[in-house]
């Protein structure tokens, strides 16, 4: 039997954060930068750079994202936060027109990027990652969290690595309400925490 706790980064755990992210993927050479810098900006920074700027965030508040650890394992990462401190959103086009909400609107949160190892896929814990990360954002004062997940089921293959903005079965059975569909595979969903079921995101991990 795996025990599973899901916590927030800290700078206690930056280098776990940094695990998780780097067990197959782009996860590493992102260090999850990619939605908090422009193309020009993350395309002028190595991976020291975007260390350096994820290290910057984890030593802020809230924290930029959520550990998975399965029996002391750091096996998963997602990043959730307020969406105005996650400018590419705002400048992709799938996304720009597609969101019922404004775009300065700093109670709106987004998911934007899971990671999980390749040992521990394929165990369900991008469900278990949602659902501590809309608890997160319902603690911190969010209002309504958006994400941008992937359809494979759409006719069109999706990569593996197309999957770190998670599968849209996975938001829908969360509660999430698709609300644009921007390209066939791609999926705009939001879930208003007023009127969200507090059950599944209040569990005990």
């Amino acid at each position: 039997m795996t025990e599973t706790t899901i916590v927030p980064v800290t700078p206690g755990s930056f280098s776990d954060a940094q695990h998780a992210m780097s067990g197959g993927g782009d996860g590493h050479e992102c260090q999850c930068q990619w939605w908090t810098m422009t193309n020009a900006d993350f395309q002028r920074t190595d991976i020291d750079g975007r260390a350096a700027a994820f290290r910057a965030e984890v030593d802020a508040a809230p924290s930029p994202g959520l550990i998975a650890y399965v029996d002391g394992d750091a096996a998963g990462w997602v990043r959730v936060g307020p969406r105005t401190r996650q400018v590419r959103l705002g400048k992709t086009r799938a996304y720009a027109g597609a969101t019922e909400e404004p775009w300065d609107d700093q109670d709106v949160w987004a998911v934007s990027c899971f990671a999980v190892r390749k040992e521990h896929r394929g165990t369900g814990l991008n469900a278990r990652l949602l659902d501590a990360a809309i608890a997160f954002a319902r603690e911190n004062g969010a209002r309504v969290v958006e994400a941008y997940p992937v359809d494979p089921d759409a006719g069109r293959k999706v990569t593996s690595n197309e999957l770190y903005h998670g599968a849209i079965s996975t938001f829908l059975t969360a509660g999430f309400r698709e609300i644009a569909r921007p390209k066939p595979y791609v999926a705009v969903v939001a879930l208003h925490l007023t009127n969200a079921n507090k059950t599944r995101a209040g569990e005990q991990r």
